[in-house]
């Protein structure tokens, strides 16, 4: 996902091709630290920690972006420094702070790196707080419901076909296709959609297992002929995902997923 991981041009592993040696003209682990123009806030409790319009993000290679800000636009008030400390090769020595905010206390829940390495210079002012350990977060007013915050360097886009689908458990189908939809996510292979409908009657039974996408919804996972979890719908997603609604995607080690050539290609053969 987003720059920096899967196939990223930041990953360790790129998918694509540069015009220039990527190994030999940067470093493996490469950090990337860009401007985030929105308005962000973070709660503890009932007080604001951190309310910025001049946040950064943080990408490094392998690595969720991390959302950094002005030491300044903390409420130092809420802030108590501690002498916990970590080293990143990176990036240098980090500090912290706990938050206590009333009842609210969030150990060491803000680091900063005060001296950075001479390859992080613009980390120097600059402070992060542990995304999970906020009560919310917020950008401009709306709050984040999701995991983590949403990177403007990704994006989903899902794609009607007509390519035929057919999936596999061993010599048995049970499922097939000639409607489904592809989904292009940054960084990561393309997801194979199918309409519930094109898939054999008694194989599916919902699973307890469900995770959250930042770009999709919730996805509720199901178990497929006695196999955990081995698909998974967006009953209910987000715009960007909103075509496959009611479909559903495979991916266990025993399921076979093939995607056949289009009917033009075919008829050209």
């Amino acid at each position: 996902m987003s720059l920096t991981l899967g196939t990223g041009p930041l990953a360790s592993a790129p998918g694509g091709a540069f015009n220039f040696d990527l190994a030999g003209a940067s470093p493996k682990h490469r950090i990337f630290f860009a401007d985030y123009p929105l308005r962000l806030r973070a709660v503890a409790g009932d007080r604001t920690v951190v309310d910025t319009t001049r946040a950064k993000l943080l990408y490094e290679t392998n690595i969720m972006p991390v959302v950094y800000a002005p030491l300044e636009d903390f409420d130092a008030s809420l802030l108590e420094r501690t002498d916990h400390s970590t080293h990143c090769p990176f990036k240098g020595d980090a500090s912290y702070w706990t938050v206590r905010a009333g009842d609210v206390v969030l150990e060491n829940a803000v680091w900063a790196y005060e001296d950075p390495l001479p390859a992080a210079p613009w980390l120097e002012g600059h402070a992060a707080m542990y995304w999970k350990l906020a009560s919310a977060w917020y950008v401009e007013e709306e709050p984040v419901p999701l995991g983590h915050l949403r990177d403007p360097f990704h994006r989903v886009d899902v794609h009607e076909s007509s390519r035929p689908v057919t999936v596999r458990i061993g010599d048995r189908v049970i499922a097939h296709s000639e409607r489904p939809k592809l989904l292009i996510e940054t960084g990561l292979p393309m997801k194979v959609y199918v309409p519930r409908a094109d898939v054999v009657g008694g194989v599916l039974a919902p699973a307890e297992k469900r995770t959250t996408c930042p770009y999709k919804g919730e996805a509720h996972f199901w178990d497929v002929a006695g196999i955990a979890d081995a698909a998974w719908s967006y009953e209910s997603p987000l715009p960007e995902a909103i075509k496959v609604q009611a479909h559903l995607s495979f991916d266990a080690e025993e399921i076979t997923v093939e995607l056949g050539a289009p009917r033009a290609q075919l008829a050209a053969a």
